[in-house]
Formats: C-alpha cells, sequence, structure tokens
C-alpha cells in the first residue's frame, strides 16, 4: 500500500484499486498527480498475481472477499469517506465494495471497468451452460500446463513489456510506447518474481471475473442498479478489451454516470497517459462535487 503526501482536510481521500491480476505498483505514475486532488492510497488486493498481500484463509478468495477487504481496509485506517477508482476488474471489485459499503463511498471512478456486458439470448444459454463448464474445468487444466511452459510465459510477458512495439502489447489497445521506463522496469521486475504459485492464483483469479460478467451476473449487475454514488466512468476509445457496445449499454442503463472517454488510448488508462487520467477525475470533481 502507498499513500500520498499530506492534503488539506476538506479534500476526498483516493482509493486506487488495480486489476486483481496486478499490484499497487501499477498506480505509481498516476499516484503523483492525482494528489492535487487529495490524498491518495493504492491497494493491493490479498493474493493477487504480482501483489503482496496474503489472503486470510482458503475462503477469503474472489471478488467479493476483495470487496470485504477493502471495507476492512477503509475501517482500519479509519477512512470514512472515499473516492474509489477502480481498473478494469478493479472496477467490479470497486462496485461491489460501494455496494457493501455505500456510506463510505463519496464517488466511484471506473477506469476501462470489466463489467457484465449485455448478452443476447443465445450468448446468454451459452455461457450458463458450456461456458459454465469450460470455467469450471480449464483452470486446473491450464495451472497444470504453467507448471510446464510457465517459465516461456513469463519470459515472454516480461519481452513485451520491455518492448512495447513487440506483438502482444496490441491486446490491451493504445500506445504501449507512452509507458514510462519506471513502470516498465517495475513491472518486469515483478515478473520475475512471479512463480508457478503466483500465476496459479491468476488463472484462479481470471476464471472468478469471466464467471461474474457472463455467468454468475446477479450479484455485479445488481450493485450496478443500486449504486447511488456519483461515477465518472473513464473508458478510452482504442480499448480493445472493454468495447463500445458496452459502454453504451451501461450508460444507457445508468445515464446518471459520466462518461468521458479517452482519445487514441487503450485499456491500461492509468499507466498510459497518467496525466490526461488524474485531469479527467479533476474535472469531474469539479463538477460532481460542487454541484453536490
Amino acid at each position: 500500500m502507498t499513500a500520498g503526501e499530506r492534503t488539506p482536510s476538506d479534500a476526498p481521500v483516493h482509493l486506487l484499486v488495480p486489476n486483481p491480476a496486478g499490484s499497487a505498483s501499477n498506480t505509481i505514475d498516476v499516484l503523483p498527480v492525482l494528489r492535487r486532488y487529495g490524498r491518495v492510497i493504492a491497494v493491493d488486493l490479498p493474493d493477487s498475481m504480482t501483489g503482496h498481500t496474503e489472503a486470510r484463509g482458503r475462503r477469503a478468495h474472489g471478488l467479493e472477499a476483495d470487496a470485504i477487504f477493502l471495507r476492512d481496509l477503509t475501517d482500519a485506517l479509519g477512512l470514512d469517506k472515499v473516492v474509489v477508482h477502480g481498473w478494469s476488474a478493479g472496477g467490479m471489485v470497486a462496485l461491489l465494495f460501494a455496494d457493501l459499503a455505500p456510506e463510505r463511498v463519496a464517488g466511484l471512478v471506473l477506469v476501462a471497468p470489466a463489467l457484465p456486458p449485455p448478452l443476447g439470448a443465445g450468448e446468454s444459454r451459452w455461457w450458463r451452460t458450456v461456458g459454465r463448464a469450460g470455467l469450471a474445468v480449464a483452470p486446473p487444466i491450464a495451472r497444470a500446463a504453467l507448471r510446464v511452459f510457465g517459465t516461456r510465459l513469463i519470459d515472454r510477458k516480461r519481452a513485451v513489456l520491455s518492448d512495447p512495439a513487440a506483438s502482444g502489447w496490441d491486446l490491451a489497445g493504445g500506445d504501449g510506447s507512452r509507458l514510462s521506463a519506471e513502470i516498465r522496469e517495475l513491472a518486469v521486475a515483478e515478473l520475475g518474481t512471479a512463480g508457478p504459485s503466483q500465476w496459479g492464483r491468476g488463472i484462479t483469479v481470471f476464471a472468478s471475473i469471466m464467471s461474474a460478467m457472463f455467468v454468475r451476473r446477479r450479484p455485479v449487475q445488481d450493485a450496478m442498479r443500486r449504486t447511488s454514488a456519483p461515477t465518472l466512468l473513464l473508458w478510452g476509445d482504442d480499448d480493445r478489451l472493454i468495447v463500445r457496445a458496452w459502454i453504451d449499454d451501461w450508460t444507457a442503463h445508468r445515464p446518471d454516470w459520466q462518461l468521458t472517454v479517452l482519445d487514441t488510448v487503450g485499456h491500461a488508462l492509468p499507466i498510459e497517459v497518467p496525466q490526461r487520467y488524474a485531469e479527467a477525475v479533476g474535472e469531474w470533481l469539479a463538477g460532481a462535487f460542487r454541484r453536490g
């Protein structure tokens, strides 16, 4: 967990929640530029793939457990009101936390969030049958494969991070050359310390995310419907993981959410364009909170 410098007492505390597969290190570039808007705290979720926070028990895994962890963390730090930033699947965790402890969430910043997308009747049936079965059997198979190919996969991922022009970055969209040298070096170092067990946890996390998006959708959909916190939906128009049709569906159901689209930016907004990210948040805070 990393904290920003002291700020005026009336400024909000910003709680940064990364993708559960990543770590608080993913926020190191956006953290200092957000400090002008309040104190900033970046969180390592329990048992994330490259994080450093251990889960408290065998059952303390999954997105709901991560939301409980955020509630307990804000308890321990005495944080009565926070603006929660959730990036990618961290957006799902942030939303579940806002539903679990609405009195603590002054605002939500959902950054290219992984939320349940619109599904047709046929797609929904497929996910409830074939997709559900696949998510049940795939993780053990993938963990076994990691024992054989894990080192090679880690080396490939480190090569892409070292040279974002290499094939592989395109999965996120945007321009990988915008990443700072510091964030690339840190990501490579963290991957270097990740072993098969951590990658195995990453597979479990990925299966949990896919289930919440496509199979066991109701808890997150209910949280999307119920949340009353002012919400900024921040998205890059070159994101190849979270597509525009999903964004349009979510804003059709929640027209009160403010949508801000960053041109020529991909899925990794906090590390690709941290300054533009912070400016978008600042503009939203100035409008949403002064009106309140």
